[in-house]
């Protein structure tokens, strides 16, 4: 990856959140509703998740992409992707109850995002710049690139990650930057963060987070 040009590397991007059909998962929300009873301990009733500065964040799955929320916790059964708050609860639910649960948050309203207020407006500024148009000196592609117009989401790997809690997406860019977590196309995320440096992390972060989800 650290040969890549820009043109490359942007059409890597752009093809792989591009490529994947589009599917539609087999889930009802109503049952999904009951086994999500499971997940609203860290992900709360309305899916909202939490953004917690001093410790481990939980991510708004409410209007997420309903085969994103599958792939993920098919990633966390079958090891592909681990975290050790989440590792029980996923080995809880069978395949049907996965979908069901993923359809159903995929059906709640928006929640907005927390912990985008926490930092000036200089870094919101940056971190807008690196959503939107990247860094090409580092070689640092611009999110939309692959999670779509406006950070979205695009197809199962990609979700949408506008209006998600800064807590969260910082933790989850430095688990890329250290390889805690391996579940993405061709370690894309992994070569992207490997080039952020703490500031670009809580910058990208932080915009993201005040940024409205559809």
């Amino acid at each position: 990856m650290q040969n890549f040009n820009k043109k490359a590397l942007t059409v890597l991007a752009l093809s792989l959140s591009s490529s994947f059909p589009v599917w539609a998962l087999e889930g009802d929300a109503e049952r999904g509703q009951a086994a999500a009873a499971v997940c609203t301990a860290c992900h709360q009733a309305d899916g909202s998740g939490m953004n917690n500065p001093d410790g481990e964040s939980w991510p708004r799955l409410a209007g997420q992409k309903a085969e994103y929320i599958y792939k993920q916790m098919q990633d966390f059964q079958e090891g592909h992707r681990v975290n050790a708050t989440m590792q029980p609860f996923a080995g809880m639910l069978d395949d049907q109850q996965i979908k069901d649960v993923a359809v159903y948050y995929s059906q709640l309203p928006v929640t907005p995002g927390q912990g985008g207020d926490q930092v000036d407006e200089e870094l919101l500024a940056w971190g807008e710049h690196l959503a939107t148009q990247g860094d090409w000196d580092r070689y640092i592609v611009p999110c939309s690139s692959c999670h779509g117009p406006g950070n979205q989401g695009a197809g199962p790997d990609f979700p949408g990650i506008a209006g998600q809690h800064a807590g969260y997406l910082q933790q989850t860019l430095k688990d890329w930057q250290s390889q805690n977590r391996d579940n993405d196309p061709l370690h894309l995320m992994a070569a992207i963060a490997e080039r952020m440096n703490d500031r670009d992390i809580q910058a990208v972060s932080a915009w993201l987070a005040t940024q409205p989800a559809q």
